[in-house]
């Protein structure tokens, strides 16, 4: 009987999970944003969160805690130096799992999982256009967007004449 054990197992032994779960919240620190199924996401949500809330002490212990639970300095350096600073005045809930619909193979239902002071669409702080930003109204043509210069006069009625018959008894040659 599996009398108050709450947590997923995933199917898989103790060690088994405990690597998963270490090996999927690197990748988490790293990119920011993992795929994976909805069942590890959740597992992975109670195992990393802990994991960033002892970080949020910049000790040199919670330094050797969180080390213990990931063996990969280069995601202990990262959470500590560019997770933190985002994350630090958040009191929790430090992931988002979006669902994603479900895997063609076996059906399990997909997600991301991201941490969530790193969504650059959620925040609104994407990049504004040309034509929104700071207030200026642009019009696209197809000229060339360039300056005149004094060096160039503007061409004559007559010369523009000249200019299209020219173009237009070269496109006749190439027709016939």
């Amino acid at each position: 009987m599996r009398h108050n054990k709450k947590f997923n197992h995933l199917s898989r032994t103790s060690a088994h999970r405990k690597a998963l779960l270490a090996n999927m919240t690197v990748s988490l620190i790293m990119h920011k944003r993992i795929k994976t199924t909805l069942a590890k996401a959740k597992a992975l949500r109670v195992y990393v969160e802990p994991i960033i809330t002892r970080a949020k002490e910049n000790t040199d212990h919670a330094h050797r805690m969180v080390f213990s639970d990931l063996q990969n300095k280069e995601a202990v350096k990262e959470l500590f130096g560019t997770v933190m600073p985002k994350v630090g005045d958040r009191p929790g809930g430090y992931t988002r799992i979006l669902k994603t619909g479900f895997r063609l193979g076996d059906n399990a239902q997909t997600c991301i999982i991201e941490l969530v002071d790193f969504n650059e669409e959620w925040l609104g702080s994407s990049k504004k256009t040309d034509s929104t930003a700071g207030g200026k109204k642009t019009r696209r043509t197809r000229r060339s967007s360039g300056k005149k210069t004094l060096d160039e006069a503007p061409k004559t009625v007559d010369a523009e004449k000249t200019a299209n018959r020219e173009s237009n008894a070269s496109a006749d040659s190439i027709d016939k």
